[in-house]
């Protein structure tokens, strides 16, 4: 998928919005999925985004965090946080299915479905410049910001 053009999604939001891929042209899209609010890893990793988002906003980035947690978690999540930015909603994993990020996990010793954190770059013109799979949270969301400071 790396310099194609990213499929056209839209999905709710925190804040009662839409996010739609088409309607960010001429922004950086920075897109993180993450398995599920509130736990330890997921906190940090939107922690990081959310101390760096005026950084992210200097070169006109967009962040969307998405998981398949429904928006009243994500609402409480996102106002415990403070982040900046909003969560979207992909219950049915629509999204996560484009981007290929459910796998199977262990947890606890069981295999169990689910999203797989990753975080993928969108230039302005919708081609995808740049994934992180399987990522590791430290240092990442800073790893993402030097990354679209070049674009």
């Amino acid at each position: 998928m790396i310099d194609q053009q990213c499929p056209d999604f839209s999905l709710p939001t925190t804040s009662g919005q839409t996010f739609t891929l088409s309607e960010q042209a001429g922004k950086l899209v920075v897109i993180y999925f993450y398995p599920k609010d509130s736990t330890p890893g997921c906190t940090t990793e939107g922690q990081n985004f959310r101390d760096l988002f005026a950084q992210f906003l200097a070169v006109d980035a967009v962040i969307l965090g998405i998981s398949r947690d429904s928006l009243k978690a994500h609402e409480n999540f996102k106002a415990k946080q403070a982040f900046p930015f909003e969560l979207g909603s992909d219950a049915d994993e629509t999204v996560c299915h484009l981007f290929g990020v459910i796998k199977m996990k262990n947890m606890y010793g069981k295999q169990v479905r689910g999203i797989e954190r990753s975080t993928f770059v969108i230039d302005r013109n919708r081609i995808l410049r740049r994934e992180w799979r399987g990522l590791k949270v430290p240092g990442h969301a800073q790893q993402v910001l030097d990354f679209v400071q070049t674009l």
